[in-house]
């Protein structure tokens, strides 16, 4: 059964473009969305705590050592109004 944890992707927001939900130089979590994919989206838990597509221009994606996820999704989840 493959691990969950390394199957996650994260990005880090390089362009906000006057998107209040999202803040440059955060990282956030990245949902699966292979149609969203196609069109050039990426599905993102954002400062809301929701998941919405957003460009991908938008986004670096950063590669997180599995051992370091359990870090990130716990400071995230602390951090979501």
């Amino acid at each position: 059964m493959p691990d969950p944890l390394a199957e996650m992707t994260f990005a880090v927001c390089v362009a906000n473009d006057g998107c209040d939900d999202l803040s440059t130089g955060m990282l956030y979590r990245v949902l699966p969305d292979e149609g969203a994919s196609v069109e050039g989206l990426l599905r993102v838990i954002d400062d809301s705590g929701e998941d919405y597509l957003y460009p991908s221009t938008r986004f670096v994606v950063v590669e997180v050592p599995e051992a370091e996820v359990p870090k990130l999704l716990a400071i995230s989840s602390a951090n979501v109004a």
